[in-house]
């Protein structure tokens, strides 16, 4: 196999170098390596692509619909989206401000880097998913870690003021609402309140909202509806639609810098594959009991879990959305997540996340999926109430 010339190992891309691999694929490779472990790490859906979708998609590829599309997505399923997003959460767009991508992770670094230049600072309240911080370094970003954990794992209006006002050079803020990894989102209220201080700042939000089908106690409020003039829009359908490895995303804003998401997307991927594009129209056109479906199943097992850790007398951060819960670890642990983890699937065979890898202030948690069976969800349940009892002997 070639080795790379010493010569050209200056050459690479220097930001990289301080960019790690994730961190939630390398734990939950070190922990697989344990035999009969019970596995609630990963953030995919466990029910299968619902069968009127995947038929779309066939029908296309009989139709031989396997040409490029134009750049931002077919007409067609622009315009679908453009009405989803009116009937379903009161957003307006135009089929010219939104650009199909592979997965709302391409929306996320497509904005990103329509928005970002080197030195450039960007907002991020932690804990989140530990996506967005590696994309702003490599575009030679700067992170403003805001900790959430005194506020119920939310961003506060003063929390953010606060960080406005020491940070006056920000460009964006990134809002994951509803949130991975607590579980917690918005209500109508605090997104108001949150756009009227958004509303006074000359920045950007890059608002990722690809568990909003996914909210249970409360009806799902978007940014967008306050101040679409500043919100990039970030959806999909891999968690309300058990669609992670279709790769399907979209981004929605303004039309000036949709025009620039536009050219991105254009030199990045040319286009998303057609038959994808043709099973997103079909979810996105007649799919919608299909996400109800899935909030109720996934908001049954909230109930399952969080009843449970209820009679363990663990502490937790409650869920109302996502299929995530956030629990606090021991206190014989200390901060000591990472360790925690390990233990626990050495000693009882469950795989869960330390709180960590989602940033500072996620030290002292672990994370759970319940993208699970009922049954799975109960077996791993009884594994960290054997741990526990194991501590307290």
């Amino acid at each position: 196999m070639p080795r790379t010339n010493p010569q050209l190992l200056r050459t690479y891309n220097h930001r990289l170098n301080g960019i790690a691999p994730s961190g939630i694929r390398h734990f939950d490779e070190t922990i697989s390596k344990n035999k009969d472990l019970i596995k609630l790490t990963l953030g995919e859906p466990d029910l299968d692509t619902p069968e009127h979708i995947k038929q779309a998609a066939i029908q296309g590829i009989n139709d031989n619909d396997s040409h490029y599309s134009a750049q931002a997505g077919k007409v067609e399923l622009r315009q679908t989206i453009t009405n989803y997003l009116s009937t379903r959460w009161n957003l307006e767009y135009d089929a010219e401000e939104v650009v199909v991508t592979n997965g709302a992770t391409q929306s996320i670094y497509s904005a990103l880097q329509a928005i970002v230049n080197p030195g450039d600072e960007v907002i991020i309240p932690t804990p989140i998913f530990s996506l967005y911080e590696p994309i702003i370094e490599i575009l030679g970003g700067h992170v403003i870690d805001v900790d959430t954990s005194d506020t119920g794992f939310k961003l506060t209006p003063s929390l953010l003021e606060d960080a406005l006002k020491q940070h006056p050079g920000v460009v964006a803020l990134v809002i994951n609402d509803p949130n991975n990894p607590t579980g917690v989102s918005y209500t109508a209220d605090e997104v108001k309140q949150l756009g009227q201080v958004i509303a006074k700042s000359p920045i950007w939000v890059l608002s990722d909202e690809i568990y909003g089908e996914l909210t249970f106690d409360h009806d799902h409020y978007s940014l967008a509806r306050e101040i679409p003039d500043q919100v990039l829009y970030i959806n999909g359908l891999s968690k309300s639609h058990a669609m992670t490895g279709w790769r399907f995303g979209y981004i929605c804003g303004p039309s000036e810098i949709m025009q620039r998401v536009k050219m991105i997307n254009a030199y990045m991927v040319t286009c998303v594959a057609d038959n994808v594009q043709d099973a997103a129209l079909e979810a996105m056109t007649n799919g919608q009991e299909d996400a109800y479906e899935a909030k109720e199943i996934y908001q049954k097992r909230r109930d399952l879990v969080s009843t449970r850790l209820d009679e363990m007398g663990v502490e937790y951060v409650m869920p109302t959305a996502t299929f995530y819960c956030f629990i606090k670890i021991d206190d014989s642990y200390g901060e000591d997540d990472y360790q925690f983890g390990l233990d626990l699937a050495e000693k009882v065979g469950l795989g869960v996340i330390p709180g960590r890898m989602f940033g500072k202030s996620g030290e002292g948690y672990i994370r759970i999926s319940f993208a699970a069976s009922e049954a799975k969800l109960r077996a791993g349940l009884d594994r960290l109430n054997k741990f526990i009892q194991l501590l307290g002997k």
